[in-house]
């Protein structure tokens, strides 16, 4: 017998085993609500090696592309294959710092004597006995890792926080594939798996703090414009198409709506909590500049900053907002997801396995630093821009991305004899031109220096692991003294937490995002000029 590989553990395989049958046997829970028929679609795993030693995808996979499988259905024809897969809910690391802001609670939610009382745009309703607590959820619905934590409406404090991989990858790395994969015949399986991951982590929190699901009456979602309108629901075939806008923005544009903030019933959403608790999505701010920025803004207070500042909230999606209270410009940049995990050979998100530091000696030797302490099996954002900024430091590499001895591959890691090569490179110096336009041409527009800036701020669970000198001397961000670059952790998710816990928070934050300028980066006549100046692993002009 070969062995399988779940999520690097190794286990021996039989013919005919499922690969839900391996997951049972290391006691790694994968959702599942249909007993394992193959109907519910939530048993979805990704095979990263010997896919073709398993039997043939059935009908109720048919909705799979590429190396994606239903644990349930898949199983193993050839026992004397290596065979490697891992479960879509592997947990990313939660962050643990950031920016805290104190916020007065003014919840929808609040208990009046015994019962508890909806604060809705219509009056005051009940809408339960109090049941000894008031919980909500804020939740950061992210292209890469969903973040959720679960709040006490009546003490604002945090009582539970949990993290997964985003379960839609099976429908693309980026928005604009996911996009494409809603608008076929399979439009709703997005949406399904996302409803069904949080469902399940719901039941772990009820089960962790011996809470019910009815104690939970609110959830704030936010998200890319993608993400948030995929969750609600609606159709996002416009965002894919210029002008990239959402169907809630159009209608907000054409005074049709008040704001682009929805909410709705969180039984209309099939989430399993109270069944008179709503569903709160935050604003946008134009085109693919969804929810989770507004957040991060609400998060660092900007309705009260009076010093210009920079906000970069680094992802699959960089979004990039420049500006005070008085005028604020935006942009999204398409970064694509070479840092975090895709289209570089050894790339991964930042789980146990994944180098997160490197350093290179003067012998052209490479140290890595591993996530969990473990053998390293690939290499997660923050280790690739080590990597990079080392490189170039050590004059291995030179600008354009190319190794000084002309060879196609550098070895940072001698266990598992893992590469960074001439394509990974390319493909990340694409990511990184994407982040450099965003922040060059919104800089511009805006039309201060650098050194007039009071901050720049780094938003993001990947950006919390960079070595902001390393990402300042690659062009990663822009070319501002160091002890002005701070950290903020998820500002998203933090920002999530106060719509949370106040409503009047959230009137102004919707207000805000209504004046924010949009600039449109691929309008700009010179944008080709800057993209190619981003493709340099060099600092940003100061200018």
């Amino acid at each position: 017998m070969s062995p399988v590989y779940l999520n690097s553990k190794k286990l021996e395989a039989n013919q005919n085993d499922s690969l839900f049958d391996f997951a049972d046997s290391l006691s790694i829970r994968v959702p599942t609500s249909c007993g394992r028929t193959g109907e519910c679609h939530e048993c979805i795993v990704e095979v990263r090696k010997g896919s073709e030693a398993l039997t043939a995808p059935t009908d109720e996979e048919k909705f799979l592309r590429g190396d994606y499988r239903l644990a349930c259905q898949a199983c193993v024809a050839d026992p004397e294959a290596d065979i490697d897969f891992a479960v879509l809910r592997r947990q990313p690391r939660i962050l643990t710092t950031g920016t805290k802001r104190q916020t007065e609670l003014n919840p929808a939610y609040v208990r009046v004597d015994d019962e508890v009382v909806y604060n809705g745009p219509e009056g005051p309703t009940v809408v339960d006995t109090y049941r000894g607590a008031i919980y909500g959820i804020a939740a950061d619905l992210g292209t890469t890792t969903v973040v959720l934590n679960l709040v006490n409406l009546e003490s604002g404090d945090i009582e539970y926080t949990a993290s997964f991989e985003n379960p839609q990858r099976f429908g693309g790395s980026d928005i604009m594939n996911r996009i494409s994969y809603d608008g076929g015949s399979d439009s709703g399986e997005l949406r399904a798996v996302m409803v069904s991951s949080i469902n399940f982590e719901i039941g772990e929190m009820v089960r962790a703090l011996k809470i019910r699901r009815r104690q939970i009456f609110e959830i704030v979602a936010v998200g890319n414009t993608t993400m948030r309108d995929l969750f609600f629901g609606i159709d996002v075939q416009s965002i894919g198409t210029r002008p990239y806008k959402s169907l809630i923005e159009d209608e907000f544009r054409e005074s049709e709506r008040a704001t682009t903030a929805l909410t709705k019933n969180a039984a209309e959403l099939e989430l399993r909590i109270h069944p008179k608790a709503t569903v709160y999505g935050g604003p946008l701010i134009a085109s693919h500049l969804g929810a989770d920025t507004a957040a991060d803004l609400l998060a660092l207070g900007i309705e009260d900053q009076k010093e210009p500042i920079i906000l970069v909230d680094v992802g699959t999606n960089t979004e990039v907002v420049i500006g005070n209270s008085e005028r604020l410009l935006a942009a999204s940049c398409p970064a694509g997801p070479a840092f975090e995990g895709g289209e570089v050979t050894y790339g991964m998100p930042g789980y146990d396995g994944a180098v997160e530091k490197v350093t290179i000696d003067s012998d052209g030797t490479a140290n890595s630093k591993v996530i969990g302490e473990a053998d390293p099996i690939g290499i997660c954002g923050s280790g690739l821009i080590d990597l990079l900024a080392e490189l170039r430091r050590t004059d291995l590499m030179d600008e354009l991305g190319k190794f000084a001895d002309g060879s196609s591959e550098y070895e940072f890691a001698a266990t598992n004899e893992l590469t960074l090569s001439r394509a990974d490179i390319s493909a990340l110096a694409q990511a990184k031109a994407a982040n450099y336009c965003g922040q060059a041409i919104v800089l511009r527009e805006y039309g201060l220096p650098l050194e007039q800036f009071e901050k720049l701020y780094l938003a993001g669970g990947f950006a919390n692991y960079v070595d902001e000198t390393n990402a300042i001397d690659i062009g990663f961000i822009a070319n501002m003294p160091i002890e002005k670059v701070e950290k903020v952790g998820n500002a998203s998710l933090e920002g999530a937490v106060i719509m949370l816990l106040s409503t009047i928070k959230r009137d102004e934050i919707e207000k805000l995002t209504s004046t924010i300028e949009h600039v449109e980066l691929e309008t700009a006549p010179d944008f080709f000029d800057f993209f190619v100046e981003g493709c340099l692993f060099k600092p940003m002009a100061a200018e």
